[in-house]
């Protein structure tokens, strides 16, 4: 698909359209995580960001300080108005704090048939501030799994969604075997919150395993993880890349945008989105 651009002449010059992806998320006043980051994220991969904020929070790098739910509505709106024009080669989601959020969210991707999905279930921010309800837990499971091309939960996470307490390798591998039979097609069971000298990510396509190992960075500046991995996952979907091979990319980038985190703020600092572009 092709759009036409004035060019010096005055005559159209045919631009090939760039890889589109949507954020449905909420909004980090911090910059370092949520729609921000993912927007960030997309940006570092030539994709065209759009979002649907979620919920409103103050925050920076010490915590969470307040969190306001948009109206469900609304939150549906936005991913209407965003894929009835723009459209979307793939989608992610990150924080969405209530059942009936997800349920509406869940319900706007099913009616416009986007298949490409990533979901981020993000429970609990850095802070250790909670992000999701309880009584979320279910719909998130019944709702948006079944969508999703891809899952990725941490360890706390993955242990939440099992009903298995992720621990070691070993865990991990029978959580993500349940987790995908709640309808994802690929499960990354993340590694940063176990010990080791390396952070091992678990791949699991419902067949094989696959282990992508980084190197563990010694910094306290890691906040926004989560989202970056996930929405670069999002990027390398919208730019036709199948789940497994989207998933190897993110971990690289992830890896770099660590190594080279910016040491902003008093607390857990947020990852360089932008470092392989960084003269620093």
């Amino acid at each position: 698909m092709q759009d036409g651009m004035p060019g010096v002449s005055g005559v159209p010059v045919e631009r090939t359209r760039r890889p589109r992806a949507l954020t449905i998320a909420g909004s980090d006043s911090g910059g370092g995580a949520g729609i921000q980051a993912d927007l960030k994220t997309f940006a570092a991969f030539g994709v065209y960001g759009a979002s649907a904020i979620t919920a409103i929070t103050a925050q920076n790098t010490l915590g969470v300080f307040a969190i306001h739910d948009v109206p469900t509505a609304v939150v549906a709106a936005q991913i209407d108005a965003v894929l009835d024009d723009i459209g979307a080669d793939a989608a992610k989601t990150g924080m969405l704090s209530s059942a009936e959020i997800i349920e509406a969210v869940a319900d706007r991707l099913r009616a416009h048939g986007l298949t490409e999905l990533v979901v981020d279930p993000v429970m609990v921010a850095k802070s250790g501030d909670r992000l999701l309800r309880e009584d979320a837990v279910a719909a998130l499971r019944e709702r948006l799994l079944p969508l999703a091309a891809v899952v990725t939960p941490n360890a706390p996470e993955a242990s939440v969604l099992s009903g298995i307490e992720v621990v070691d390798a070993t865990t991990a591998r029978e959580a993500a075997r349940r987790i995908y039979g709640l309808g994802p097609r690929l499960v990354v069971v993340k590694g940063g919150h176990l010990g080791g000298a390396t952070s091992d990510d678990l791949v699991f396509d419902g067949h094989t395993f696959e282990v992508l190992s980084g190197r563990r960075i010694g910094t306290r500046h890691t906040h926004g993880t989560g989202c970056t991995f996930s929405a670069a996952i999002a990027a390398c979907l919208a730019r036709g890349l199948a789940p497994l091979e989207a998933a190897r990319e993110a971990r690289i980038y992830l890896q770099g945008a660590i190594e080279h985190a910016e040491p902003l703020g008093a607390g857990h600092g947020p990852v360089n989105h932008f470092w392989r572009s960084s003269n620093d």
